[in-house]
């Protein structure tokens, strides 16, 4: 298998973070340069993703899964150990429910403050600066509402850590790119991303 990848974008780290999780090695990663416009050539698009975008998994069989969340959901199936999206019927629904939260709120909101107002994204985005600014000021308290989720519980989505930790971790590393990073502010959220961050699979 071949996962094609971004070192710096937020969603192929999400795949590498699950992998990392499930201690699956038998997987190849292959490099795609978006500041180049790699993941936009007509190659990568009839070949690999008709959307030009990473991350894109090829199967084995010369087939193709795209979407994060699709590619991980993909190894949760062929390795159900340990139980990233959840056991029983009423866990995999929370953890869903979470997952989409912190993907909404915290992810997308820092995506959407980049993508709209960074210079990198320029010749790629039909940027609106001003959606690009509104994002960039609702983060702050889009970390308020993470930390008072955090204050009762130790990972987001309850007892266990699932892919909504790693949504969640992913969404507040990538703020760092609209100058939002983790303070004593949010002591809750604090504390859990120590955490998070201490885990090995982090520094996939």
């Amino acid at each position: 298998m071949k996962l094609y990848d971004m070192q710096m974008a937020p969603n192929p780290r999400r795949v590498r973070v699950f992998l990392a999780e499930k201690g699956i090695d038998n997987v190849e990663f292959v490099a795609v340069d978006i500041a180049k416009g790699e993941h936009k050539s007509d190659s990568y698009k009839a070949d690999i993703n008709r959307m030009g975008q990473v991350p894109t998994l090829e199967l084995d069989d010369g087939s193709h899964i795209s979407e994060s969340m699709a590619i991980c959901r993909y190894f949760e199936e062929i390795q159900p150990d340990p139980p990233l999206f959840g056991g029983t019927a009423k866990e995999k629904a929370e953890i869903e429910m979470w997952s989409r939260r912190v993907e909404l709120n915290i992810l997308n909101c820092v995506a959407a403050g980049f993508r709209h107002t960074s210079d990198f994204f320029k010749e790629m985005e039909d940027q609106v600066p001003a959606w690009g600014e509104l994002n960039k000021g609702k983060a702050p308290e889009r970390f308020a509402w993470l930390d008072g989720v955090l204050a009762d519980r130790e990972f987001v989505a309850g007892d266990h850590y699932s892919i909504a930790d790693i949504t969640a971790l992913i969404g507040v590393d990538f703020a760092r790119v609209i100058g939002m990073k983790v303070s004593d502010e949010w002591p809750n959220l604090s504390r859990w991303h120590g955490e998070m961050s201490a885990r090995p699979s982090a520094k996939a």
